[in-house]
């Protein structure tokens, strides 16, 4: 797994990990590494999924200050 690795193939691999365990009857060694490697996969799932989760907040921060933010001006009479 590489820091880079995206969300989807991270996901995916984790998903293949977990059926060849419940499918297969596999050796210590083999499943202490499936373990370790699924560890860091989960790891790396949930931190990319924190980093969308803060840009979505601050997108929804911005659009509501956008949103909320008036002009003020002078009340001109002639305007009615």
């Amino acid at each position: 797994m590489t820091k880079k690795q995206k969300f989807e193939e991270a996901f995916q691999r984790l998903e293949d990990i977990l059926q060849h365990m419940n499918s297969t009857s596999i050796e210590l060694e083999e499943a202490l590494n499936l373990y370790q490697e699924a560890d860091e996969l989960i790891d790396h799932c949930a931190q990319k999924l924190k980093n969308a989760e803060q840009k979505i907040e601050i997108l929804i921060k911005k659009q509501t200050q956008e949103n909320t933010s008036f002009e003020t001006k002078e009340f001109d009479k002639t305007d009615v």
